[in-house]
């Protein structure tokens, strides 16, 4: 019996360019609008469209989107999208992007495409542009968080082997061995989700005291901790705080580290792309001396999501716990054993076309002016809101005056409903506060005076 390809999808094929076209189209005008569309939108509730028996072809469905759903989009691609730590894309990233999914290249291994080597040597400019040795090896995951729990991954590998009585725990498992901790200052929360996922549990990790007002960890005490426990540990540095930006003292912290045997992973996903700008690449002075570090380029690299990578000096330990082993994945060091996917999207494109088109000075640019535009902000603020940390890089965090949780809510629902910024609530020092994050390559000066006037009249409203 012969079974024919469904005449629509062969119709779509025919008619591929057009397709694309309408898809260029879309995305074009989407772009268009990102100054002028609301940073964050509160969607409608659309009803769930019925599952076509015979389909209505790619042309049809990309005008049904259009017109559904894509009025009711974010503007999260956009200068005044200031929440959590989001860049945009850039134009090459945006086209690598598009030209990942049309390669569609699958990278378990690296016999038959040169997608895997592409990777590799997006990873060696990444290395260089941070300053790490050649020793560090790397790999691209889907963002921050999975970068956390590959060099957790391997954190924990290495220190288990190093107890009293060795266990090979990605062989073993966890299930009787003693117990190692985790510790840190102000880890993000993709550290307690990585411990979760791993085993350990969130309560392997231990929060140690952080210095009079800062989000740094005390290093003293983090000494003292260490000493009082014995190796192994691990230990869990920031490189750019999410709620202000702070850095804890990685030289120091990897001092410790060769004193006391633990394992030191650099959580760098904001913080990163600092070492660039030589006005703040002295907050990394230590990094090459880390055991992992983890990054996350659709932050402040202004790479479309998803694109975390993880670097690390002890590739052994990575790949005893995610090597999969099959006839047909072939013999060699092919990517897959380096983190939790077997099959994945040629995700590295859009970073090496990035990188090959602003190279070191378009980054550092970048990196430049979203810390310029933190500044300005700062000094900005109306008089209504008072700054609640130092800006140290890109994050700034403020609060307004004597207000509670809620005027604080009242704050930023009105700031929203204006359309003009996007910011996400936190606390500091058990203050409600507000957080500005400029990472976007396009954020400019008259950006940062609008999101103050707007600041203003939310404050008004909230009253």
């Amino acid at each position: 019996m012969r079974v024919h390809t469904p005449a629509v999808i062969d119709d779509d094929w025919a008619g591929l360019d057009a397709i694309l076209d309408d898809a260029r189209g879309a995305a074009g005008a989407y772009l268009a609008t990102l100054r002028a569309r609301p940073p964050a939108a509160i969607p409608p509730d659309v009803p769930a469209p019925a599952l076509p028996e015979d389909g209505i072809g790619a042309r049809a469905a990309i005008a049904r989107f259009v017109r559904d759903y894509e009025p009711h989009l974010s503007a999260s691609a956009g200068p005044r999208y200031l929440g959590f730590v989001t860049g945009g894309t850039t134009p090459a990233a945006l086209a690598g992007d598009w030209l990942a999914s049309a390669y569609d290249q699958n990278l378990v291994n690296d016999s038959d495409s040169i997608a895997g080597l592409a990777e590799r040597h997006a990873l060696a400019m990444l290395r260089d542009l941070f300053g790490l040795p050649g020793v560090f090896e790397g790999a691209f995951v889907t963002g921050g968080t999975q970068a956390n729990l590959v060099g957790l991954a391997a954190a924990r590998q290495w220190a288990y082997r190093r107890i009293a009585e060795p266990i090979d725990i990605a062989e073993h498992g966890l299930a009787g061995a003693p117990r190692v901790p985790v510790l840190g200052g102000a880890p993000h929360a993709s550290v307690g989700k990585a411990l979760a996922i791993l085993g350990w549990g969130r309560a392997a990790l231990e929060r140690v005291g952080c210095l009079p007002g800062r989000q740094a960890v005390d290093p003293a005490a983090l000494d003292a901790r260490l000493a009082h426990h014995g190796a192994p540990a691990v230990i869990v540095a920031n490189a750019g705080d999410v709620n202000t930006g702070d850095f804890d003292d990685l030289a120091a912290l990897a001092d410790i580290a060769d004193r006391r045997g633990a394992w030191l992973h650099v959580d760098g996903a904001i913080g990163l792309p600092a070492a660039c700008a030589p006005s703040h690449a002295h907050l990394l002075r230590g990094l090459d001396r880390a055991d992992s570090v983890s990054g996350d380029a659709h932050k402040w690299l202004n790479v479309p999501y998803d694109a975390g990578f993880i670097f690390t000096r002890h590739l052994a330990a990575q790949q005893a716990v995610f090597t999969s082993t099959a006839a047909y994945f072939g013999a060699g060091d092919p990517l897959l054993h380096r983190t939790p996917e077997n099959s994945r999207r040629f995700r590295a494109l859009p970073a090496l076309l990035s990188l090959l088109a602003y190279g070191r000075r378009g980054h550092r640019a970048m990196i430049e002016r979203a810390i310029a535009c933190a500044a300005r902000l700062a000094a900005s603020l109306p008089p209504a809101f008072e700054l609640l940390a130092p800006v140290r890089l890109n994050i700034v965090c403020f609060a307004l005056r004597g207000a509670d949780e809620a005027t604080t809510a009242r704050v930023l629902r009105a700031l929203h409903h204006d359309g003009v910024a996007f910011m996400t609530p936190t606390v500091l020092d058990r203050r409600p506060a507000l957080r500005a994050a400029f990472s976007n390559w396009a954020t400019d000066e008259h950006d940062v005076k609008l999101v103050v006037s707007a600041l203003e009249a939310a404050a008004r409203r909230a009253a």
